[in-house]
Order: structure tokens, then C-alpha cells, then sequence
């Protein structure tokens, strides 16, 4: 009985991390920033030290200019900005005239969880939650993310027939270059194309650098599953050197404290993109690596005020007088739809993150997709997917079933040896196992194959509490989204009830009088877990349980016909 407990040991050990990870997340939630006056509508909410810094030096994979690149432009902030309204299929964002700044992105066909009645905010800025997508120029005089544009003519909506709709921020540098800001917002498509025209109206050429960044506290939304490991919220970086970086607000934290400490990313590439990720939801700036264009990566804390920006910065090459230089960098805002993210961007996919059981987690995720196209019901899906992966493992669920089965028929004369030798452990061992050899039982074999399968339970349930498409989908009558708890708890009483009877399907440990104990407490102790759990995880649990009873039930009353028959040709 080893094998079943570090079974025991496994599970427990489980559940208990889960548990304690929810109850610090209850206890002790992320600090809040430090207090700063609510920003003005209309205005930049940041100091001038959230402008980055252009590139100073020109190395092998750094940006190369002719000249000098000059210092960012700094001016007073503006106070006179308007908030623009964009309407897709999609969603509905607001960019602010005060530096062309996506202010606020609501995703029309998700939910807020703190407000089912209202569009998931993607981005947002108030006093109390800042996610916001900025971009400026860095050159001498060029505008910023701090600068007024005036907005120009044009449609706020997606017509009816039309593909997409754009918005020109124009604006004119204090030497007379001017500058105009593209903004277009397509239909079926949460991909914002931001670019910049820049003419230079002076008597020299200039080599400005475009920023594109992402500003962000530490908040989160709300999330249904409370009782659930944390997902990771935070900014993300890849490239070819460091493929998908995940970059702790601790860490920049710590390079915010010590400027001389290493940079935990790579700061200069030729390809990538950069982000910021949350669950179920990514924002991500993604310049083209089709021409290898040189960009120079940051990550940092932004001073006292309990933010935190994430951005990429691109060179916009020479322009000579008179002429027009473009610089575009597309910006992903939407839900981790694995699909259409791998087509956007080398590795954009990767936001969605199964741990270290991705190379199992991947294919049953693809697998339960598929099975939806199939059904068309998420639930079903669900259900479909847990009887083949139950079929595909029946050869140890036989042996695994077959194993319990004689454990149990043979549980009275197991029981008698344990009276017989009481007093002399040793003894009892030795006894046992000339028995379990006499009736050809392996004891461990009816353990063994459960440990083979938990890597696949474990994916299983990071691919069901990472996917998105489970976010509101419903099932039946009362289940209107799998990753939201039974609202009635419902699969959790009934999947206590499997449990229970579960335990009395298998052998009670004989010589453990505590593990019998525990054996009967699980179903209880996993029913009050699962309430707390999204109800898709909890039906993937039910159903996995419901066949796994049918097999044990049918396994005992074979072997029961078996000793019978056995028991009738001995006379």
C-alpha cells in the first residue's frame, strides 16, 4: 500500500498548494500603487519620465542613423485633449487626443467579471486601473505620447460593407515638421494598425526613433475562479534570443532599486515583440520581422507612481527634406485565441502557458477544439475528449481495475493474516506477499497506472483553466459559463456522491486503519474544493469518475464470478 500513499501524498499535496496559493491571494492581494491625483480627462495622467529614452549609441543590432539621435521632447503636458470613439464588431475604443493614447479598449463579446452587464476593458485608464497602449516619436521637437493632436474628419464606426475605419491625429513639431498619427481599426479583427507619417519640413535630413509601450499597474480583474492558481500577469518580451521571456514586476523592481543590475531580457534584437499579458486576455506590440528591422526592447517601473511600462523602440530611418518617412507597428489587444495569434506573430501563442506540462497540454487542447467543431457544444466537448483519453489509457484502467478487484476479494483473507500475526510485523509482510504471489497479484498494479496518468491530469486541467473559448460558454440549463464555479453546486454534490462511491468500489487498506480514513474523507475534502473550481474542470472530474466506476464495478463482479466458478470446480 506504499503506492497508494504517495497517491495520497500527490493529491493532498496538491490540493493544499491550490488552497494556500488562493488564501494569500485573499490575504495578502498585491499592494496598491502609491497614491497620485486622479488623472484629468483629457490629459496625461504620467510625469515626462514615462518617455523613453532613444537609443544613444549605434551597435551591431541597435538602429543605425546618420547624425546624432537626438533627445526625446519633453514638453508641458496637454490639457485640452478629447476622447475619439471607435466602434468595431469587435470592440470599442477610445483614444485620447492628448497623445494619441488607446485610453480605453472594451471588448464587446466578453464580460467584465467584476460586471457581467459591461464589455471586458482590454485596455483602461481611471483612478483606480491603468492599462493603457502609448506610442510617440523621439527625436528632437517630434511629438510624444504628451502631446495635443488635433483630430481629423472622418467616420468613428465601421460601415456597413467596410472593411475597416482609420483616424488622422495631426500634429506640427515646434521646427514645422509635421506629423500625422494613423490609427485603423478593422472589422473582425482585434488588431489596431498604429503608424506615423513624418515630413520633414526643415533643410536637413533627421532620423527620428518611434516608441511603441504599455502602461500598466499591478491590478487585475476579477476572477471567478478564486480557489484556482494565480495566472501570470505581467510583462512579456520575445525574440529569437530569449524566446518567451516573462519579465516579474519584481524584477524591474529590483532594477528600479539597483540600475546596475542585469537586465533579465534582452535589450537589443532584430525580431520580436513585446507585451503585456493577464489571464485570458493579451496586449502585445508587434513590429514585422519580415525586414529584420533593428528595435531596442524595455522594461522598467516608472518612478513612485505604481506603474509599470513594457515597450519596443524602432528606428524610422533618414528623411531627407521635403520627404515623408513611415514608421507602423500593428497592436494586438483581444482575447488568447491560440489560432489566431500564431498567425500574427512568431511565438505570439505562447501567452497562453501550460508550465512545464505544455508538451501534454497542447495536443489535448487541440484535441478538445476540435471535438467543439465537432459538437459545438464546449461541455460536450469536454465530456467527448475525457472518454477518449479514458479509452486511449483503458489498457492500465483494465489492469488497474483488475488489480483492485482481487485486492478486494481477497480483502477477508488478508484481513485474517492481519489478526493472525498482530504482533509480528515482519511476519505479516512476508505472509502477504506469498499470498498476493499465490493469487498472482501485483499490489502496486492497481497504483501504478494512476501515476502514469497524472501528468496528463495535470495538463488536462491547465488546458481547461487557460482557455479563453471556455470563458462564458455554456453547457446546459443552469451552467451558462464553464470557467465560472456551479453556481448551485451541483457537480460538486454529485461528484462527491462518485467519490464516495468510488472508495467503496476499491479495497480498504487492511494494515492502515488511518489511510482507510482519509480514503473516506477525500470525497468530501474534494467536493468543497471543487465548488470553489470552474465548473468545466468539475465536469471533466464527474465524467473521468462515472467511467472509472463503471469499470471497477464491472471488474468486481467479473472476478467475483471468476473465484466462484474457481471455488465450485475445487469441490
Amino acid at each position: 500500500m506504499d503506492a497508494q500513499r504517495l497517491i495520497l501524498f500527490v493529491v493532498f499535496s496538491m490540493s493544499a498548494l491550490f488552497l494556500w496559493e488562493a488564501w494569500q491571494k485573499e490575504q495578502h492581494p498585491p499592494a496598491p500603487p502609491a497614491a497620485t491625483a486622479p488623472a484629468q480627462p483629457g490629459s496625461s495622467p504620467r510625469a515626462p519620465t514615462d518617455v523613453p529614452v532613444a537609443p544613444s549609441t549605434t551597435t551591431a543590432s541597435a538602429p543605425s542613423a546618420p547624425g546624432a539621435v537626438p533627445a526625446p521632447a519633453t514638453g508641458a503636458p496637454a490639457t485640452a485633449g478629447q476622447l475619439v470613439t471607435i466602434t468595431t464588431d469587435l470592440y470599442r475604443a477610445e483614444i485620447d487626443t492628448a497623445g494619441g493614447v488607446i485610453a480605453q479598449l472594451a471588448l464587446l463579446n466578453h464580460r467584465d467579471p467584476t460586471d457581467e452587464a459591461r464589455p471586458y476593458p482590454a485596455l483602461l485608464r481611471t483612478p483606480e486601473r491603468t492599462l493603457v497602449a502609448q506610442s510617440g516619436l523621439l527625436g528632437e521637437g517630434m511629438p510624444n505620447h504628451r502631446t495635443l493632436y488635433e483630430p481629423g474628419p472622418g467616420p468613428h464606426e465601421v460601415a456597413a460593407g467596410a472593411d475597416s475605419v482609420e483616424l488622422k491625429l495631426r500634429a506640427t513639431a515646434p521646427n514645422g515638421d509635421k506629423v500625422e498619427e494613423i490609427l485603423t481599426f478593422h472589422r473582425g479583427n482585434y488588431v489596431i494598425d498604429v503608424a506615423y507619417d513624418i515630413t520633414n519640413a526643415g533643410t536637413a535630413p533627421i532620423s527620428p526613433y518611434a516608441y511603441f509601450q504599455l502602461v500598466r499597474d499591478i491590478k487585475t480583474q476579477g476572477s471567478h475562479n478564486s480557489m484556482a492558481p494565480a495566472s501570470y500577469v505581467g510583462p512579456v518580451i520575445y525574440n529569437d534570443s530569449d524566446k518567451f521571456k516573462k519579465v516579474e514586476f519584481g524584477e524591474l523592481d529590483k532594477v528600479a532599486a539597483d540600475p546596475t543590475r542585469k537586465l533579465p531580457y534582452t535589450k537589443n534584437a532584430d525580431n520580436g515583440w513585446v507585451g503585456m499579458v493577464e489571464h485570458y486576455f493579451v496586449t502585445a506590440w508587434l513590429p514585422g520581422d519580415e525586414r529584420k528591422t533593428p528595435r531596442e526592447f524595455y522594461a522598467r517601473k516608472l518612478d513612485t507612481s505604481g506603474l509599470y511600462a513594457a515597450g519596443v523602440i524602432v528606428p524610422v530611418g533618414a528623411i531627407a527634406p521635403g520627404a515623408t518617412g513611415r514608421v507602423d507597428v500593428p497592436l494586438y489587444a483581444g482575447p488568447q485565441d491560440q489560432e489566431a495569434m500564431a498567425k500574427l506573430a512568431k511565438g505570439l501563442d505562447l501567452v497562453v502557458d501550460y508550465g512545464i506540462f505544455t508538451v501534454i497540454a497542447a495536443p489535448l487542447f487541440w484535441l478538445l477544439k476540435w471535438l467543439h467543431g465537432l459538437i459545438g457544444n464546449w461541455g460536450w466537448a469536454i465530456i467527448a475528449m475525457t472518454i477518449l483519453i479514458k479509452s486511449a489509457f483503458y489498457p492500465l484502467n483494465h489492469a488497474s481495475a483488475r488489480s483492485m478487484a482481487k485486492m478486494k476479494v481477497i480483502a477477508p483473507k488478508l484481513k485474517a493474516l492481519q489478526a493472525q500475526y498482530a504482533d509480528d510485523k515482519q511476519q505479516l509482510q512476508v505472509k502477504m506477499m506469498e499470498m498476493y504471489k499465490q493469487e498472482k497479484i501485483n499490489p502496486l498494479g492497481g497504483c501504478l497506472p494512476i501515476l502514469v496518468q497524472i501528468p496528463v491530469f495535470i495538463a488536462l486541467y491547465w488546458v481547461l483553466l487557460s482557455a479563453v473559448e471556455l470563458r462564458h460558454a455554456p453547457w446546459i440549463l443552469w451552467i451558462k459559463d464553464l470557467s465560472a464555479p456551479d453556481p448551485y453546486f451541483v457537480l460538486p454534490v454529485v461528484y462527491a456522491i462518485t467519490a464516495y462511491l468510488q472508495v467503496k468500489l476499491s479495497p480498504t487498506p487492511i494494515s492502515d486503519p488511518v489511510q482507510a480514513k482519509v480514503m473516506q474523507i477525500m470525497p468530501i475534502a474534494f467536493s468543497v474544493m471543487f465548488v470553489f473550481f470552474p465548473s468545466g474542470l468539475v465536469l471533466y472530474w464527474l465524467v473521468n469518475n462515472c467511467i472509472q466506476i463503471f469499470q471497477q464495478w464491472h471488474m468486481n463482479r467479473l472476478l467475483e464470478k471468476e473465484a466462484a466458478t474457481l471455488a465450485a470446480k475445487r469441490r
